[in-house]
């Protein structure tokens, strides 16, 4: 339930925009949330939290290294078997041990793919449950960010993060986790049997490593930045599709179509430009390790023939020489492709845990206002606050509202009104003054008990894909079925819920799309009405309804606010007429205040406004 407050980034122009080294859309209000603690840019840093998160499936990794272990015991035997196949058999022609061996080859083969099976059915499992908890990590810390954080920052920014970034991790995982261990244990393995065969092909063979190591750290270089822009640019993608199809008929209507082509295939432009880059390096790789790999067979091949005519080694060596050779490179082929992935997995990664690192909303500190009612008195003084610091939207603003007082609200656009009730609801955190509710500091307040206690209606009606009946209990989740329709009923919004095929079990869309805007209004309220909150905040909260609705919801509205404490936002001055005060907001500042009798008489602003609205015939 966020409200974007008039003079706030998020009501600027939004497009084009510019976004941060983080992806992230730049705009003012950094110091009011969302400031990154950490800032992780280095491979190492990352790669050690992505295991923080492996080391939470112990038994898992504890399977797949021993898996991993016994498929690498296998794979090492194989080779020895086969040169003893050469040097005990087939050289000296003695074929009736040929079979016995053949069968115990084909056994070690027939075990090393199961294991391989259960190794790699496990390491799925791993890598699923460590991107779901880095998923529900990263949801978890949207719901405790600050509301001027998403007012900065576009949804399809933190979608891609969500998604995008963290299914890059999720491949990368599912390929590179066990790749990993098999590689280095593989190496390893390789590089004893070789040594207890031939200390000199053993040399011979390894020194091909640095020229590998060589190659893998000139390109690595590259491909680490160029997988970091790729996904920072696949984030402006998808920030500005979702923000071009939540606003496709105000496309349309100005006709701004060929435009949004435009400054999307700039966009997309430059994600295909660096992904090609990434793409490319990344791929020049594998050709590489496999020309160094030939080369090295083909070495081993002239090498292990001189020795053998000496009788310095057997046939049998060379052979088992040749498989060992294929396999210590393949490892080193693996780990090569592998640290590339790795660059787009630490991309990717890195992106989640920026917003990790984000301060979260500070809640309060007083423990005992946990089950507290709150009376409803309200009072500002000498508040003072601005989205950007040097910008002033409230100047040393004061109020005072009893418990079950109406306060309306009014003023020009941008005057500050939204503003309020966004320091109210500790959307945002004033700068100076304070406010106090029922006496205690604002600041000292448990947020949660705090907003539980505040009914909030806002301009833009927003519902949940599911029933009618959980979109108006999502005010109170334990409310019975019996106080979701009386709260319809007061809303208003019975009669048409009937008419619906499904009625309360009627399902919404996204966004409620299948709704008139009239109808998800009145769904909002009806939310608010089950809240049974003791603060009640109407942000324009009639303006998307026709007059006869109104005239309903106005009725409903004075039953609701009765014993409560409540702030009316309107442009509609009618909604207002029984306000116990109106306060008249100008540049930050109050104006006028009084009755709309002691206002009209005073002949102000108020008075302006209302003679322009009724008097002139302009009111709807």
């Amino acid at each position: 339930m966020s409200a974007n407050p008039p003079s706030s980034p998020s009501n600027q122009g939004k497009m084009p925009q510019k976004f941060d080294q983080m992806g992230f859309r730049q705009g003012p209000g950094h110091m009011h949330g969302g400031v990154p603690k950490v800032r992780s840019k280095d491979t190492f840093g990352t790669l050690r939290r992505i295991w923080g998160y492996l080391k939470q499936e112990r038994g898992a990794l504890t399977w797949v290294i021993v898996c991993t272990v016994l498929i690498t015991a296998l794979s090492l035997a194989g080779p020895y078997l086969i040169g003893k196949l050469f040097d005990n058999y087939i050289v000296p022609g003695r074929f009736e041990g040929m079979f016995r061996m053949g069968m115990i080859l084909l056994g070690v083969y027939a075990l090393s793919a199961f294991f391989t099976w259960v190794q790699q059915y496990t390491a799925s499992s791993l890598s699923q449950n460590t991107v779901r908890n880095m998923r529900q990590d990263l949801f978890e810390q949207y719901q405790r960010l600050p509301v001027s954080f998403f007012d900065q920052r576009t949804h399809g920014e933190l979608m891609s993060r969500a998604v995008n970034d963290i299914a890059n991790v999720s491949n990368t995982l599912n390929q590179t986790v066990v790749q990993l261990i098999a590689s280095v244990l593989m190496l390893a393995g390789c590089l004893v049997m070789m040594l207890s065969l031939s200390v000199w092909m053993t040399l011979i063979t390894i020194l091909t490593v640095p020229l590998i190591t060589f190659i893998v750290k000139k390109i690595s270089v590259h491909t680490r930045r160029y997988f970091s822009e790729q996904q920072q640019h696949l984030g402006e993608v998808n920030g500005f599709v979702q923000e071009n199809i939540s606003g496709l008929k105000v496309v349309k209507v100005f006709g701004r179509e060929e435009e949004a082509v435009r400054q999307f295939r700039q966009i997309n432009e430059r994600l295909r430009a660096v992904g090609v880059k990434a793409q490319t390096l990344s791929g020049s790789m594998g050709p590489m390790m496999n020309a160094m790999r030939n080369l090295t067979f083909l070495v081993i091949a002239v090498s292990g023939g001189i020795f053998a005519y000496h009788e310095m080694i057997t046939i049998g060596i060379i052979v088992s020489f040749l498989n060992y050779s294929n396999q210590f490179s393949q490892p080193l082929n693996q780990l090569a492709n592998q640290y590339n992935l790795f660059q787009s997995a630490v991309a990717g990664a890195e992106r989640v845990f920026e917003v990790l690192d984000l301060e979260p909303e500070m809640s309060g500190e007083q423990e005992d206002t946990a089950t507290r009612r709150i009376r409803g008195e309200v009072v500002f003084e000498q508040v003072g606050f601005g989205y950007k610091p040097e910008v002033p939207v409230l100047k040393n603003l004061s109020l005072h509202a009893e418990p079950g007082q109406m306060l309306a609200l009014v003023g020009p656009t941008g005057a500050g009104k939204t503003t309020i009730i966004n320091l109210l609801t500790r959307f945002y955190e004033i700068q100076s003054g304070r406010i106090l509710i029922d006496g205690d500091n604002i600041r000292d307040l448990d947020k949660q008990t705090l907003r539980s206690q505040i009914g909030l209606v806002l301009q833009d009606a927003y519902v949940f894909s599911g029933t009618i009946r959980d979109n108006i209990r999502y005010g109170r989740m334990e409310a019975t079925d019996w106080e979701v329709e009386e709260a319809a009923k007061l809303a208003n919004a019975d009669v048409f819920i009937r008419k619906l095929p499904n009625g309360y079990d009627t399902y919404l869309n996204a966004e409620g799309g299948n709704l008139s805007q009239g109808q998800r209004q009145l769904l909002t309220i009806a939310r608010a009405v089950l809240s049974n909150p003791s603060i009640l905040i109407l942000d324009e909260a009639t303006s998307n309804v026709d007059t006869r609705t109104e005239l309903h919801i106005q009725e409903a509205m004075r039953k609701l606010m009765q014993g409560r404490t409540s702030f009316v936002i309107a442009h509609r001055l009618s909604t207002i007429r029984e306000a116990d005060a109106i306060l008249v907001i100008q540049d930050g500042q109050i104006s006028e205040r009084g009755t709309h009798e002691e206002l009209m008489d005073r002949r102000g602003f108020y008075y302006e406004m209302y003679q322009n609205q009724f008097v002139s015939g302009t009111a709807s």
